[in-house]
């Protein structure tokens, strides 16, 4: 028999305790019943389910040591200042929350609104736009071992962003999204659902980031992609925790008949980040483009985790991780590509490359395919590779400084992700963060 939340070993929940729970309920406004029941056996499994162990096959090469829910707060003091927002791009609307709460928003021009787009907090969407929120909002069951903390984050979701872009109606300039944690020992549950009706388009942009690099914090984020017929989603995730904090992100996107899905992360911070993404190719012509990148320096480790399910024919998905990884960092990547029986022509493609700037770096790759149609294109690949010491010695003996040389080398080898993006602006400002990594 599980154990209830009020006998659950305290090793298990942490932090995240029953009367945790209670406050964190209390805390919040009139909100549907069915969710607050929703959250209610959120907190149930959470409770009931074990940390995982060295013998999950789904944790294999994670760190365990450090892999802890004790010291943490869940804050339930609304902040009074949050740092700049660093994209300096324009933005169709933007919405900045600091702690789980709305901090401040930049509206979208009346004449979207008319048209029926809206970028608004879940809190309010769970009211305004139920039956919308109730479909799409955290639908797709967790796949990739992070069942107890899709779970957490759930019970503790106080608020965060809903997208939705009606039939037709597509945005030229990109919603923008921050999310920061503020304080020591701070926790945070972020979340962004963007749903799009047929033949929309739109991009979003979205920030993690914390107040102080040297803060000990912990962050359990979602978020949702849907893809109606013939929709287009641009999304950005840009993770910047303090360097002592411990971040787990399950991210899942549905993509429908001729739909097509490209989505960029960027890891830059947290001491031990889990990051995992579900793409579900459920109607033909559906494409999903899955890209990453990541620099990864000492006391780092970024543990990777993908799903590629092809339910539909004729259906492609495209990824592409890179890590850069200096000092005693640490990479684990673990992908699956999955045919079903009747997704016949299906294209699949999976690569992740690691260039090891350190001869102390350790970057663990795990590709994987499970086909069960006779009619299709899967390939997968993992490389790990030194920098080339006479490109190296070319730069250095030219002048520039072994730092400066590994910087343009890195990235050199970014490009190849980085030119995927449509947008120049973008493509620059994530170059600006990359650059901050190296100047730390």
């Amino acid at each position: 028999m599980s154990a209830s939340p009020l006998t659950a070993p305290t090793a298990t929940i942490g932090s995240f305790t029953a009367e945790a729970f209670a406050a964190h309920l209390a805390g919040l406004p009139p909100l549907p019943a069915w969710w607050i029941a929703r959250k209610r056996a959120a907190y149930e499994k959470f409770a009931a389910l074990p940390l995982p162990v060295r013998t999950d096959e789904s944790w294999r090469f994670s760190s365990f040591g450090t892999l802890t829910l004790d010291g943490f707060d869940v804050p339930t003091v609304a902040a009074t200042a949050v740092p700049h927002a660093p994209i300096g791009i324009k933005k169709a609307a933007k919405l900045v929350f600091a702690n789980g709460r709305l901090f401040s928003r930049e509206a979208l021009a009346p004449e979207l609104a008319a048209r029926g787009v809206i970028v608004d907090t879940l809190q309010h969407a769970l009211v305004k736009h139920e039956a919308l929120v109730r479909e799409h909002l955290l639908a797709q069951p967790p796949k990739l071992g992070s069942a107890k903390f899709l779970a957490l984050h759930e019970a503790f979701l106080a608020d965060g962003a809903f997208v939705y872009v009606p039939r037709d109606v597509q945005l030229e300039l990109p919603i923008g999204i921050f999310s920061y944690a503020l304080g020591a020992t701070a926790a945070v549950f972020p979340h962004t659902l963007v749903v799009t009706g047929e033949n929309a388009r739109v991009s979003v942009v979205e920030y993690f980031g914390s107040s102080d690099d040297t803060h000990a914090q912990f962050a359990a984020g979602a978020n949702d992609l849907y893809a109606h017929h013939g929709a287009q989603i641009s999304y950005i995730g840009k993770q910047d925790w303090s360097h002592r904090a411990l971040s787990f992100q399950s991210n899942s996107t549905v993509v429908r008949r001729d739909a097509r899905v490209q989505a960029l992360n960027l890891h830059l911070g947290a001491r031990q980040a889990r990051h995992e993404s579900l793409s579900q190719l459920s109607a033909p012509g559906a494409f999903s483009e899955m890209l990453a990148l990541t620099v990864a320096e000492t006391g780092q480790e970024f543990d990777q985790r993908t799903l590629q399910i092809h339910q539909a024919p004729n259906t492609k998905s495209d990824l592409l991780y890179k890590n850069a990884l200096r000092g005693t960092a640490r990479t684990i990547f673990s992908v699956l590509i999955v045919v079903d029986p009747d997704a016949q022509k299906t294209d699949a493609y999976q690569s992740n490359r690691n260039l090891m700037l350190s001869d102390d770096a350790e970057a663990n790759s795990l590709p994987g395919l499970e086909i069960q149609a006779n009619d299709v294109r899967c390939t997968h690949g993992a490389t790990s590779s030194r920098i080339d010491p006479e490109q190296e010695f070319y730069l250095q003996s030219r002048g520039i400084a072994k730092e400066a040389a590994d910087e343009l080398l890195t990235f050199g080898f970014f490009e190849e992700v980085l030119n995927r993006l449509a947008s120049d602006d973008l493509h620059e400002a994530l170059r600006d963060l990359i650059r901050t990594k190296f100047k730390k």
